[in-house]
């Protein structure tokens, strides 16, 4: 299951604890079926400041099901084993970070995996293996494809629904559509527009964010040396070419600010794009910009966004991404989120609830969006080929 959290690099505690709330369902259920219930899940990697254990993660998930959790800081040795062969019916156990054992990530396909240590030495202990880890199911890990070839397998609720909720976005959206692409990361984005655009995924892309500010230089517009430098390491040659080439192609589709919010003497200043360069930062959408895609959300039927419009952790620059996430609520229509960070915006400003959907994906999601083949998924497909077909 995914339950890897943001953690507070001062306190080292869990700073957004929405996936393991994601899981409860489908622990409930089990445990509701007296499941004798294993739980293997990652923190972060080796090497990263967030690199952890459990525990943390174990209490939260108790808090949350109204019933103990057991944690055992191991993963495939005898206090693991133990641990496991002493469980009862309805009982849950969680176990160490997987990503503490080399085998986990190592480059193998589902064939190699299903022999890794970890299904090795823990499939002996299991009759069914249940994933509900759609947030990593882009990654062939041990944990993540091994089982479901040696044992009877399923998703788990949070991954069906997480399934059935992005194909009616990505497959059959109720037109029209828009797409809210922001953030700040840019070196995917491109390729990722491209195919939304060339499969007809949406009717209307509003680029903001570090991605907004790409497209601006690539459009021509002159966004000063202070943006040029953030966006470095991003924006290759290559990229902003496939931008160039995008908004040639869709240009009508492709909706850019006409101005930007930088801070100057300590307050929120628009700035607009034929006013630009600045020497400050570009850290949200300007105020007209605002106003022009609210109300393009408003009269969309299905809107999705991957990533907030700005700095929305400092006063004053929350503006776009709160007013986007309202008008999608205001709309009526299917709206959904998509992202970390995206979903810890929503729960900041209390509009999480208010969404249609928030999906617990990343590089599962932007891989499900460039319709590429998710190894979980296909991992599970085989499962039911060998087992129960």
């Amino acid at each position: 299951m995914d339950i890897n959290c943001p953690f507070d690099k001062a306190t080292m505690s869990i700073s957004n604890d929405s996936r393991i709330r994601s899981i409860v369902p489908t622990v409930r259920e089990l445990v509701g079926k007296k499941a004798r219930l294993v739980i293997l899940a990652h923190q972060s990697r080796k090497g990263k400041w967030d690199f952890t254990g459990l525990d943390r993660h174990a209490k939260i998930l108790s808090k949350n099901l109204n019933m103990p959790v057991t944690y055992v800081d191991d993963v495939i040795g005898d206090a693991a084993k133990d641990a496991i062969k002493a469980l009862g019916p309805g009982e849950v156990l969680l176990l160490g970070n997987v990503r503490g054992l080399d085998s986990e990530t190592a480059k193998l396909d589902m064939e190699g995996h299903s022999e890794g240590e970890i299904v090795r030495e823990l499939s002996p202990l299991a009759d069914y293996y249940v994933c509900d880890a759609f947030g990593t199911a882009h990654r062939s890990q041990c944990s993540l494809v091994g089982f479901p070839l040696k044992m009877p397998s399923a998703s788990g609720r949070l991954m069906a629904r997480e399934m059935h909720s992005l194909k009616t976005i990505f497959d059959n959206p109720r037109r029209p559509s828009v797409f809210i692409i922001g953030g700040a990361k840019f070196a995917d984005v491109p390729d990722t527009i491209k195919v939304i655009m060339g499969n007809r995924m949406a009717d209307n892309i509003i680029l903001t964010g570090l991605t907004g500010n790409a497209f601006l230089d690539a459009r021509g517009v002159d966004i000063g040396d202070v943006n040029r430098a953030i966006l470095r390491e991003e924006l290759t040659p290559e990229n902003k070419s496939l931008a160039r080439e995008i908004l040639d192609t869709y240009g009508q589709n492709i909706l850019l600010p006409v101005d930007v919010a930088v801070e100057r003497d300590g307050k929120r200043v628009s700035v607009n794009i034929g006013d630009m360069p600045t020497e400050e930062p570009a850290i949200d959408i300007g105020d007209q910009s605002i106003e022009k895609f609210r109300k393009i959300v408003l009269s969309s039927k299905t809107s999705f966004m991957s990533g907030p419009s700005g700095v929305f952790e400092k006063p004053g620059f929350e503006l776009g991404t709160t007013h986007l996430m309202s008008a999608m609520v205001e709309s009526g229509g299917l709206s959904v989120l998509g992202g970390g960070h995206t979903a810890s915006a929503a729960e900041r400003f209390d509009l999480a609830d208010s969404m249609s959907y928030i999906s617990t994906g990343g590089g599962s999601l932007e891989a499900f969006l460039l319709k590429q083949p998710l190894p979980v998924i296909e991992a599970l497909k085989e499962s039911k080929i060998r087992f129960l077909e």
